[in-house]
């Protein structure tokens, strides 16, 4: 015996249902949409009013600075974005960081013969700090982070490295990848680096730690010490002023002045 095999009327029932099922979910995902879409216009309102509010806070304070622009960043708005529009006008925010970011090239343009384009945040925030002024509007590390990615943007060779629980801030457009900035973390807690010291904790080979530290010389980055007891020390600049300025005491400092 033969079985019988679907009939027509069947399969164009199933598809018919499908047909339907398909058209139902497209329904339902349009009206979620919609209300998605009504929240963020709701939310977006709401943090307009919110920012009319605290616009005086927003613009002194830097840590509330910070909570605001993670609020906007939640829904996608950057009030950075522009030097125009509601949040400039509203807030000033974006002259602020425009500002900023200039403040910023010129302290690092006045260090790079000592640092060859390498400075550590915390420097950087000091540094900008002093040029600034008692009066000025205070400013945050994390004011200084946001203003350097705009800065990042404009392709002019700035950008971030993490090292260890800080950060570096490049001011030069020096190529590096993941292997220079693992012996700069290396070298941050005594400012300087050897290759024996890169082969034990990395466990490279000595040619692929003398290629690395190579490129550091080449580009400024890097000093040599070749009178070091054992071996050369590779110094980085931007570390060891740091360093240094922790190590010496304010009444130290005075010994030898004039």
């Amino acid at each position: 015996m033969h079985r019988r095999g679907v009939g027509a009327g069947a399969i164009a029932k199933k598809k018919l249902a499908e047909a339907k099922y398909k058209e139902r979910g497209n329904v339902l995902a349009e009206d979620q949409l919609i209300q998605m879409s009504k929240q963020l216009e709701m939310f977006k309102t709401n943090l307009e009013e919110f920012a009319s509010k605290h616009k005086q806070e927003i613009r002194k304070n830097p840590q509330f600075r910070v909570q605001f622009q993670d609020m906007c960043a939640t829904i996608g708005v950057d009030p950075l974005a522009s030097g125009k529009g509601f949040w400039s006008e509203m807030l000033g925010v974006g002259d602020f960081y425009y500002e900023l970011g200039v403040q910023i090239v010129e302290v690092c343009l006045a260090l790079k013969h000592q640092n060859g384009g390498l400075i550590t945040l915390a420097e950087l925030h000091q540094q900008v700090l002093k040029g600034r002024g008692k009066l000025a509007q205070d400013v945050s590390q994390d004011d200084i982070i946001r203003a350097i990615k705009k800065l990042k943007v404009l392709g002019s060779g700035f950008g971030i490295i993490p090292v260890g629980g800080s950060y570096l801030v490049q001011s030069v457009p020096a190529e590096l990848n993941m292997d220079h900035t693992v012996v700069l973390q290396l070298a941050e807690k005594k400012g300087y680096v050897t290759v024996s010291e890169i082969k034990s904790s990395l466990n490279w080979e000595k040619e692929r730690a003398k290629h690395v530290l190579e490129h550091l010389l080449k580009e400024g980055l890097a000093w040599i010490d070749s009178q070091a007891a054992g071996e050369p020390q590779y110094w980085l600049p931007a570390l060891f002023s740091e360093l240094y300025s922790q190590q010496i005491s304010p009444d130290e400092s005075k010994v030898g002045a004039p």
